[in-house]
């Protein structure tokens, strides 16, 4: 802050002196510290920020976030070969243009008669998502995917009153980490070991631990990992035969070549619209859903807003509003048993948009890219002097593990090696899974082409010499 006490900054609303005298004298105080007495002493800096002189000008401010801003490295710039949650896909300029239509990019919240527009496309996301996963209903936005499923196991909670969820090993360290302090008071969270040699569930480790206390099974399909899970119809069983709920995380980009979750036995699904339509960025781009079937047991425990339509007054006109809103945690607050921040509608909008656009036949197309240039980026990989891809022998979707134990350098040193080169590599697992040894997560999907990849390895052979 200027040093004037007269100055009046430009950015900082209600600062003119007389402005914050006539809003004090309001509340009956003489000082905004006032306002703040409650605060314990020790709590408080008791200091002024050690901050620098402001930019007044706005053009000035506008070039000094740019500088920063120049600092990162985009994949715009770099081709990416990261994904773990977060995939680089690509965005057809349509859901730009939608998304940024100001109906849609202003509208923070509102109600059925101010939001023109809004609930409609949320409806129509929320259908688009239920045909892909074949379920009838499907939540509008959570947070991420880690936020979902957390969600998801409290409601099988709450359905089941049982007070243990069973999760698969393999799912990433982000997801437990949401899982355990989201459900820590409701839920205790216990492992399903894997077998390493295939990175599958291990079916025996799952009927030695399922009990009368398991409120849910979770697993992934397919996996963090990216491998496929051929057994959900056994673990679908397991876990039904002791009372369970069957919890899977999918990602829905998938679905246009493999059968959704509930042609196997899931109760519940979830996971991330992120790839359809959604940009990458720092946070943001991640849209989590939940889905069941249409049965009041699950449709009473969803946290979230639901979307539904309705015959209008006039004979032909619809209306879109919210249902069975009495018991959304939005109007039972404080007593709500699961609780739902914020949502990511636009980005839901957007998911909207790129389905619409695609269709079933884009989706199979989609789904059927990936997967062939998934396997040619294993195999050309698989083919470098010290460099192994476990668990190649499983199908793979989108992802896969690279490990290079045998060339006795780190993850860490390979991705700068790269990063000097102009790529991203994989995400390194070498902490989250230290039985992986130096591995990383490599990532390929419908943008990368036959260059990119030959372009990795060659880098990766010369990053190795």
């Amino acid at each position: 802050m200027s040093k004037n006490p007269s100055f009046i900054h430009p950015y900082i609303p209600n600062s003119a002196s007389a402005v914050e005298q006539d809003m004090l004298q309001e509340v009956s105080e003489s000082a905004a510290e006032n306002l703040y007495k409650v605060i314990p002493h020790q709590l408080k800096l008791n200091r002024k920020l050690e901050l620098p002189e402001p930019f007044l000008s706005e053009y000035e401010l506008k070039k000094h976030v740019q500088s920063i801003l120049d600092k990162n490295k985009s994949c715009e710039e770099y081709v990416s070969f990261l994904g773990a949650g977060c995939w680089p896909h690509y965005v057809p300029s349509v859901c730009d243009e939608v998304n940024n239509r100001a109906e849609f990019l202003t509208a923070y919240w509102g109600d059925t008669y101010s939001d023109f527009g809004k609930w409609q496309a949320m409806f129509e996301y929320q259908s688009m998502m239920g045909e892909l996963l074949d379920m009838e209903v499907v939540s509008t936005p959570t947070y991420d995917w880690s936020s979902a499923v957390s969600s998801a196991l409290m409601m099988s909670a709450r359905i089941t009153g049982r007070s243990e969820a069973l999760v698969i090993s393999t799912t990433s360290a982000e997801r437990l980490m949401h899982m355990h302090n989201f459900c820590h008071e409701k839920l205790q969270i216990n492992l399903i070991q894997h077998h390493s040699d295939t990175g599958l569930m291990d079916l025996q480790d799952l009927k030695n631990k399922v009990s009368s206390n398991t409120a849910a099974v979770y697993f992934e399909n397919p996996g963090f990992l990216g491998f496929m899970e051929p057994q959900g119809k056994q673990i679908a069983e397991i876990a039904h035969a002791a009372g369970a709920l069957v919890v899977v995380g999918v990602d829905p980009s998938s679905l246009g070549i493999m059968a959704p979750p509930i042609s196997y036995g899931a109760d519940i699904v979830c996971g991330d619209a992120q790839p359809f339509g959604n940009h990458m960025n720092y946070g943001g781009g991640v849209c989590g859903f939940i889905a069941t079937r249409d049965e009041e047991r699950f449709v009473a425990e969803y946290p979230t807003l639901l979307i539904s339509i309705v015959a209008g007054k006039t004979e032909k006109e619809w209306g879109f509003g919210q249902c069975t809103h009495d018991r959304t945690s939005y109007v039972r607050r404080d007593l709500s048993p699961d609780f739902i921040g914020t949502s990511q509608w636009l980005c839901a909008i957007t998911a909207a948009v790129y389905l619409s656009l695609m269709g079933p036949a884009g989706m199979k197309e989609l789904g059927e890219g990936i997967m062939r240039r998934c396997a040619y980026a294993m195999k050309k990989i698989k083919d470098i002097d010290g460099v192994d891809v476990p668990l190649s022998a499983s199908p793979h979707f989108k992802e896969f593990i690279v490990n290079f134990d045998a060339t006795g350098k780190s993850v860490a040193e390979i991705n700068k090696g790269l990063l000097d080169r102009g790529i991203f590599g994989g995400k390194d697992l070498s902490r989250e899974f230290p039985d992986l040894g130096q591995s990383a997560l490599y990532c390929v999907t419908e943008i990368h082409t036959k260059d990119d990849v030959e372009n990795l390895v060659k880098a990766l052979k010369e990053v190795l010499e």
